[in-house]
């Protein structure tokens, strides 16, 4: 009988190691909550999951859409009544996926030039245009499912204060992540 055991248990130990794993949706908070950079974050959860080779996460631009600065915006981000806002609307992806839909509000005088330029004409994401500065992640809400200004299908959604070492913040982020995030890979 333990002769007959063996070679099921073996197949089944087998399977298990080849079969794609749905991931849950508490390994996936996890690992965003690891990084002070949902870009960086992303990445690592593309990498990991095979989602896609390379595993390069970019901003494409959504056009119209919610643009309206949510009330509090110049409070939160300790703005002077006539200092310029940014904005950008993306769905970042990793390959062909669509792992979230993300809206910035941001302080570009806090930014470089540089910065600026790069956000205002790639798809390089905000998180990894910033990322020299050092910017650590305040969270202020997250929720299971949509929240306000995301898409219906949305699994999780993150409202959030990204602020350089001396405090100051320099963007609001809104992200409203897909249910690709989990899918079986």
């Amino acid at each position: 009988m333990a002769s007959r055991l063996l070679p099921a248990a073996l197949a089944f130990a087998i399977a298990a190691c080849t079969t794609p794993h749905r991931a849950s949706l508490g390994e996936f908070e996890a690992a965003l909550a690891a990084q002070d950079s949902a870009t960086l974050a992303l990445t690592r959860w593309c990498d990991a999951r095979g989602i896609a080779d390379p595993p390069s996460v970019r901003a494409l631009p959504v056009v119209g859409g919610r643009d309206t600065m949510p009330p509090g915006l110049d409070v939160l981000l300790q703005t002077a009544p006539d200092e310029p806002l940014g904005y950008r609307h993306v769905r970042l992806t990793c390959g062909d996926t669509v792992l979230s839909e993300a809206h910035n509000w941001y302080v570009p005088g806090r930014l470089t030039v540089e910065m600026n330029h790069t956000l205002e004409s790639t798809d390089t994401p905000f998180g990894k245009v910033v990322g020299s500065l050092g910017f650590v992640r305040e969270r202020l809400e997250s929720v299971r499912g949509p929240a306000p200004g995301c898409p219906q299908e949305t699994i999780l959604a993150h409202r959030a204060l990204l602020k350089l070492p001396d405090g100051r913040p320099i963007s609001l982020v809104v992200e409203c992540y897909t249910p690709a995030n989990l899918a079986a890979q």
